[in-house]
């Protein structure tokens, strides 16, 4: 009597072959799968986004340069106070000390301990080379690994440094916008002419999604879940500090602009800084080396008034905040690399030496 033999269900993995890939459990999981398959889709809609803000920035930015007056701007140039130029160069260096604790805060997240001073070089080099060349995670992420690899840091230690300083910007700009935005709501108003109660739910839908990215790390950290292979997020007290520590970055760096400003405006600092971290975001999603243009033609728009006196404060803060930094960068660059040349002369030739 035959057998009936009883038929395994047909399975797409055999034995010897890689596991079938799991199911995506969490919602970040779900989330990265779906930015894979669409990478094209998204790199397109990222190109043709920022090509619309760079041109309509544009368009507006080289309209008002048509109506500027060279003798006026000249005035303008020759009415700013030398106390507002060196407030400006004050709260430039505020801004340049708060960024050095951006790789202070990453490297104590990743627990590697390098000198303080190696932490302050390489971060003020790396934001003052990326904020004039754009490209932070390039430019940036290349000036760090140049400084940090020979204290020991390895490429990974470097990326994740550059994402988690990256994010403490962010989280700094997106609580000055959802403040302002919530208890500055009718002065905004003014400006992007939305009806106050709307601005109020842009502010508040800001700090909700800082609220809920809090619990969301919170959530990892009370997990030990790593958010992409083996790079982990700051936890909750960490991203409150990067949170203190961007708003001090991104109001001072507010503030160097807003001091230079002719002294009858009407725009208080509340607000200014809320559209200075606007101009700052349409800045860096346009992806135009420093936000050039874009950023002029936003604080531009925003400020309104005299035009050749907003102009002539733009160009100074151009100078003040990006020029001299990246001036000083490159010298410090430069004089790093002479000394590591001197040194290895210096290794060779008593390597060399005959010995008595």
């Amino acid at each position: 009597m035959a057998q009936v033999q009883q038929r395994r269900p047909a399975s797409n993995w055999a034995p010897g072959s890689a596991p079938p890939p799991r199911e995506p459990h969490s919602l970040f999981d779900r989330l990265l799968v779906v930015v894979r398959r669409r990478r094209k889709t998204l790199r397109r809609v990222g190109l043709v986004a920022s090509a619309l803000i760079i041109t309509v920035s544009l368009t507006i930015f080289v309209r008002t340069l048509m109506r500027i007056d060279l003798v006026k701007l000249g005035g303008a140039f020759a009415a700013t106070g030398g106390d507002q130029i060196l407030m400006s160069f004050g709260f430039t260096a505020l801004s340049y000390l708060a960024l050095t604790g951006y790789d202070g805060l990453a490297l104590r997240h990743l627990e590697v301990r390098v000198p303080y001073w190696l932490t302050a070089l390489a971060s003020f080099a790396s934001y003052a080379v990326s904020f004039t060349l754009g490209f932070p995670l390039v430019t940036g992420g290349a000036v760090r690994y140049w400084l940090y690899a020979p204290a020991g840091l390895t490429a990974g230690n470097i990326a994740s440094l550059t994402i988690v300083a990256g994010i403490t910007f962010w989280l700094g700009m997106g609580l000055i916008v959802g403040v302002g935005f919530m208890f500055a709501s009718d002065a905004v108003a003014d400006i992007n002419h939305f009806n106050s109660l709307a601005n109020v739910l842009i502010g508040f839908c800001a700090i909700v999604l800082l609220v809920v990215y809090l619990a969301w790390v919170g959530d990892l950290r009370w997990r030990g879940a790593a958010v992409l292979g083996t790079f982990r997020l700051p936890g909750p007290l960490l991203t409150l500090a990067q949170m203190a520590l961007g708003v001090i970055d991104v109001c001072s760096a507010s503030a160097a602009l807003y001091v230079l400003l002719p002294k009858d405006s009407a725009i208080g600092f509340p607000t200014f800084a809320t559209l200075y971290s606007l101009a700052a975001m349409l800045g860096i999603a346009s992806h135009s080396p420093g936000g050039l243009g874009v950023f002029e033609a936003t604080i531009l728009q925003a400020v309104g008034g005299d035009v050749d006196a907003i102009l002539a404060a733009l160009l100074l803060f151009r100078g003040i905040y990006y020029i001299v930094p990246f001036v000083a960068a490159m010298a410090l660059l430069g004089a790093v690399e002479a000394t590591r040349r001197w040194r290895s002369i210096r290794e060779a030739v008593s390597a060399a030496a005959p010995e008595d």
